[in-house]
């Protein structure tokens, strides 16, 4: 196992700076997954970390090691892309097989190695078989497996189930899952789905602009995000945030609903500019609730649904469980697990409650 150190990276295209300064550990034998909307410098990290673009400043350590300037090679890594990357006219163990080819590894390791990877994978009855021959998600495996045979200590995935369908994507996630419990080698996985970044990492680091906006477990993330920007990237359906700012007697006053603040905020300046955030499933309906509104849509999902509500403009969305019970353009009370809340300053900072 093996521990990534980065510190004050930097790396520029041309006058574009796309990473800005930034440092990160990532801890021997972790699934770390950066996770950010597109062109948010996450496949740009992953790739620096390989070898694979040049760092315009800071350092890039891989174990003990030194590696800012090393080529891929000479890294220890395997590198996992989302376009499989597989030659065509190899056979599935071919492909397997041609990392330890190329560094020259003897005949016996080599098919010791090629054997536990498909093995490990799945793919004993296709080694036979060329690219051309195999699904999405096999291909993908192989891919995985050619990374896994060269037995590197870091494995790093660049988005590898974003081309597969929903079904596929929800198996490999449960492979790459096992197959980390199995190998305890030390992940790094790129993806910009909230569902995988989720249910795989130990860790998510949440960017934004070349900038790390938050790192922290899976519950972290969701549960207490450092500013608007992580809350609303994290959960489907998306937080809901309704604007407004404090009025008199320590109110929170917006078109839409007005209520208490938190006492921790009472003593903010009137006029004040505030957001409230409320994760969808922390949104209750029921005759007793506080604020009125109309049924939009209602969006049955089997073991629950979302309800979509319409309330002086601004549009609250609530995840319900069961089969739904209410119809569109229906006349509903609403309201919010006040423990629950969040609350958000102009700046979008998340303030403690």
């Amino acid at each position: 196992m093996t521990r990534v150190h980065i510190q004050d990276l930097s790396i520029r295209f041309g006058n574009h700076e796309v990473i800005k300064g930034l440092d990160l550990d990532v801890n021997s034998g972790e699934f770390l997954v950066l996770l950010g909307p597109s062109g948010c410098g996450k496949s740009t990290l992953l790739h620096t970390i390989a070898g694979l673009n040049q760092v315009s400043g800071g350092s890039i350590h891989i174990g003990e090691q030194d590696m800012t300037r090393a080529e891929p090679s000479q890294r220890g890594v395997g590198m996992v892309f989302q376009s499989y990357a597989l030659y065509p006219t190899m056979t599935v163990k071919e492909n397997l097989a041609f990392p330890l080819k190329m560094a020259k590894t003897p005949k016996a390791e080599l098919e010791k190695r090629v054997a536990a990877a498909a093995d490990m994978l799945q793919l004993g009855p296709l080694l036979e078989r060329r690219p051309a021959q195999l699904s999405g998600g096999q291909r993908q495996r192989v891919a995985i497996g050619r990374a896994v045979v060269r037995e590197a200590k870091v494995l790093l995935l660049d988005e590898p189930l974003s081309n597969l369908d929903a079904k596929l994507r929800t198996d490999l996630r449960r492979e790459l899952k096992l197959l980390h419990t199995r190998l305890g080698n030390t992940m790094i996985y790129v993806t910009h789905d909230q569902v995988e970044a989720m249910t795989l990492a130990t860790r998510i680091v949440v960017m934004h602009q070349g900038v790390i906006q938050q790192i922290g477990t899976p519950a972290e993330v969701y549960e207490k995000p450092n500013n608007l920007r992580v809350a609303g990237f994290v959960g489907s359906p998306a937080i809901n945030r309704i604007e407004g700012q404090i009025g008199e007697g320590s109110l929170f006053v917006s078109p839409a609903l007005n209520l208490p603040l938190p006492k921790a905020l009472a003593s903010r300046p009137q006029g004040e500019v505030l957001t409230l955030a409320v994760r969808p499933e922390n949104v209750r309906l029921g005759a007793d609730q506080p604020f009125a509104a109309e049924i939009q849509l209602v969006e049955p999902l089997g073991n629950q649904h979302v309800v979509w509500l319409s309330c002086a403009g601004s549009t609250v969305s609530a995840v319900l469980p069961g089969q739904p019970e209410v119809e569109d353009g229906a006349q509903v009370r609403f309201g919010f697990e006040a423990a629950k809340t969040m609350w958000f300053d102009a700046a979008g900072e998340r303030l403690e409650v």
